[in-house]
């Protein structure tokens, strides 16, 4: 494997039309030799945290949050977040990940910033890497606003981030204000 691609954003190609993954945006929680695990950042459930939880545990909810389809793959209630003493794994500088009872059992009754996934997206060893060997995900690292923001059209704009920075580095333009029209 070349380099772990853990704290970057998957980007599903406009090509890629596996409907699990159909203009998606994942979050790419651990990358390594064994495979990957992400969480699909833009899809949105119906059902808000609360509404879900009394399933899960007797113990009290107090975030009202949407849950989120993590992914085809089903598994216990994951949280990424940015409360560090509930961290089981640091995802980058800042944003922890957990899917353990007790961490996220703590978050829905925090107020730290979180995002709460049913599900999860997963690759063997080397099947991602197949993947973007073909071109099925444009990759770019993941920041805060991608994870926490309720952003409706994620996918198209970070798809035209990603094809900016591809333009700028085709360029070799190394800095570019915040607003370029400013110039």
């Amino acid at each position: 494997m070349a380099t772990s691609l853990q704290g970057h954003l998957l980007v599903a190609a406009p090509e890629l039309r596996d409907p699990n993954f159909f203009h998606t945006v994942v979050l790419l929680v651990q990358h390594g030799d064994q495979g990957a695990l992400g969480l699909v950042l833009n899809r949105p459930s119906q059902a808000t945290l609360k509404q879900v939880w009394g399933q899960l545990s007797a113990r009290e909810c107090r975030r009202a949050d949407l849950l989120y389809v993590g992914g085809p793959v089903e598994g216990p209630l994951m949280a990424m977040h940015d409360c560090v003493d509930r961290s089981e794994t640091e995802v980058r500088p800042g944003l922890y990940f957990c899917a353990g009872r007790e961490n996220v059992e703590h978050l829905v009754r925090s107020d730290c910033q979180a995002r709460f996934f049913a599900g999860f997206a997963g690759w063997g060893a080397g099947q991602l890497e197949g993947e973007l060997a073909e071109g099925a995900w444009r990759t770019r690292p993941a920041l805060e606003r991608h994870v926490f923001a309720a952003d409706e059209e994620m996918w198209e704009r970070v798809l035209q981030e990603i094809a900016g920075n591809e333009v700028l580095d085709a360029l070799k333009i190394k800095h570019v204000p915040p607003d370029p029209s400013m110039n």
